[in-house]
C-alpha cells in the first residue's frame, strides 16, 4: 500500500472513531487554554486540571498574570513538572501578550511561537482548539508513538515527524487527525501494553504485527 493511501485511510478511520476530538484541558476562554497548554508540557492534562482552578481564580487575565508574584505562581502550579521554569515563562508570556498583542492571542503559528513557553506543538493545539485553524499537525508523545507504530514515519524528532505527516495526510484531515491521534495514543495505543484488540488501526500497525 502506498504511504499516502495508508495515511489517508488512517485519517478517515480516526475521524470516524473521533468525529469531534477536543482537548481534555479544562478551560473557559483563550487565556485559560493557552496557560493550560503551557503547563501541560511533560505533564498530564489531569494534573494540569488539578492546579489551574486556583491559578485562574487569582489571575484572571494576561495582564493580571503579567503583574503576578513569581513565588505565588510557582506555589499555585507546584503540582506540575518543571513548575519553577513554567511559572517564569507564564509571567513573561503575560507581559509579552499584554505589550505586543494587547492582551489577545494572535492567530498564526509564526506569531504564537514568539510567546514565552509556546513552541510549535503548543501553537498548533491553541490554533486548532480555539479557532479550528490547522496550519500544522500536533505532534506530542502520543502522536509520535502511534505514527511510528502504524508506519507513517520513521523519524524521532517531533518537527521532522510533523513534516512527514503533513506531506502524506490531506490538509482537510489535519485538525481531526491531531486531536484523534492524541486520544488514541492516550487511551488505546499506550506506551506499555497497548490495547491492540481494541485498536481500530490494528490492520496498519507494524508494531503490533512484530509482537505476534
Amino acid at each position: 500500500m502506498e504511504l499516502c493511501e495508508r495515511a489517508k485511510e488512517i485519517a478517515i478511520i480516526l475521524k470516524q472513531e473521533h468525529p469531534n476530538p477536543k482537548t481534555e484541558l479544562t478551560h473557559k476562554n483563550e487565556y485559560q487554554l493557552a496557560v493550560s497548554v503551557v503547563l501541560s508540557a511533560q505533564t498530564t492534562d489531569k494534573k494540569v486540571n488539578e492546579v489551574t482552578p486556583k491559578l485562574f481564580q487569582k489571575y484572571k487575565s494576561w495582564e493580571e498574570l503579567a503583574n503576578a508574584n513569581l513565588s505565588d505562581v510557582t506555589n499555585l502550579i507546584h503540582g506540575v513538572n518543571f513548575h519553577k521554569g513554567k511559572a517564569e515563562r507564564l509571567i513573561k508570556a503575560g507581559k509579552f501578550i499584554t505589550s505586543e498583542f494587547h492582551g489577545k492571542l494572535p492567530r498564526t503559528i509564526s506569531e504564537l511561537i514568539k510567546i514565552p513557553g509556546v513552541a510549535r506543538k503548543s501553537a498548533n493545539v491553541i490554533m486548532q482548539e480555539l479557532w479550528d485553524i490547522a496550519e500544522g499537525i500536533v505532534v506530542d508523545t502520543h502522536v509520535m508513538r502511534v505514527s511510528q507504530r502504524v508506519g507513517l514515519t520513521k523519524e524521532k524528532d517531533p518537527k521532522k515527524i510533523e513534516i512527514d505527516l503533513m506531506k502524506i495526510i490531506p490538509k482537510k484531515y489535519w485538525r481531526n487527525f491531531s486531536g484523534a491521534m492524541v486520544l488514541h495514543g492516550r487511551y488505546i495505543c499506550v506506551a506499555r501494553k497497548p490495547k491492540c484488540e481494541e485498536c481500530v488501526l490494528n490492520y496498519y500497525c507494524d508494531w503490533s504485527m512484530s509482537k505476534v
